[in-house]
């Protein structure tokens, strides 16, 4: 991916010392460099389990998003607190110190969120398959996320599991490959899809339930800067004991479900207009309703072949 060694070369102690460390620990997350800072041991053992394939950046280079996840005072000792800061701010109330690592990757997803205004941002699930791009747009509980994961272990290359960003100018998605967050009973069901999904530390008692992430595929990382022609739409609906139900989409349709999954759309005006307009054109658009992986996959990967 580039001449900037992975985090996996790093000792412990030198990890530790870059996360204390007033420039925090640079982190190459696409084409983003994130500034990195903790004094959790846990977030280090974290940073380790999910990001051992990343490029560490020198600290003289350039720090796109400097964050932190602290605790502070007496706090620290007894019983502490997880505080998430970006450039000074703290969008989030402090979370229990056990839910460190969680914080961060939350933190992460909020300021990528909130300042990458430079693409248009949909919630969404992103994966490419033969050099088309599939985005799976959808609230939360919907499933995508372990829809997801599943996809990316069967060997599609993952983009991102929270944030579909398209480029204004060439309408490309670019790839931010970053851990895919599972909660509930998800962890389990994807620790045991073939693969050998690493999944990281468990938070329980989050306001999400039970929460966990499964490391990105080296592949996916060290693809991090190829953009993708997006070429699908989908959006997922999970039901337990489901029949599986597919529906294709009109260019309308798809276009008011995605602006309704948008979280820059209304503020890009009509450059934002434009540019979904421009992806739904190139798209074909569908809804998917399951019961199980085992019908969605092969369905999905039948529609991915047929109409690539």
């Amino acid at each position: 991916m580039s001449h900037r060694p992975p985090l996996s070369t790093l000792t412990p102690a030198e990890l530790r010392r870059r996360l204390h460390s007033p420039h925090g620990l640079r982190l190459q997350l696409g084409r983003f460099v994130a500034g990195i800072r903790s004094n959790f041991d846990s977030v280090a053992d974290g940073l380790q389990a999910l990001y051992a394939d990343y490029p560490v950046a020198a600290d003289d280079d350039f720090c796109d998003y400097p964050v932190e996840v602290r605790s502070s005072g007496l706090r620290r000792y007894l019983r502490p607190q997880a505080i998430f800061r970006f450039e000074g701010t703290q969008p989030f109330k402090p979370l229990p110190g056990s839910q460190a690592v969680a914080m961060l990757e939350w933190g992460l997803n909020w300021v990528f969120t909130n300042h990458a205004q430079h693409y248009l941002i949909i919630h969404a699930a992103v994966l490419e398959r033969d050099g088309l791009g599939l985005i799976m747009a959808a609230p939360p509980g919907s499933g995508k996320s372990t829809l997801c994961a599943a996809l990316a272990l069967r060997g599609w290359r993952l983009l991102s599991d929270e944030l579909a960003m398209i480029g204004l100018d060439d309408g490309l998605l670019m790839p931010l490959p970053r851990p895919v967050s599972l909660k509930n009973q998800s962890i389990d069901i994807v620790r045991q899809l073939p693969g050998q999904p690493v999944i990281g530390p468990i938070a329980h008692d989050t306001a999400k339930g039970t929460v966990a992430h499964m490391r990105a595929p080296r592949a996916s990382v060290e693809a991090a800067l190829t953009p993708v022609q997006p070429r699908w739409i989908l959006f997922p609906q999970f039901a337990a004991g489901h029949a599986l139900d597919i529906e294709a989409h009109g260019k309308a349709h798809t276009f008011m479900q995605l602006v309704s999954n948008s979280f820059n759309y209304p503020r890009l005006g009509v450059t934002g207009f434009e540019a979904m307009g421009r992806l739904v054109d190139g798209c074909d658009g569908y809804t998917a309703r399951y019961g199980s992986l085992d019908q969605i996959v092969p369905a999905l990967e039948s529609i991915c072949t047929r109409s690539a």
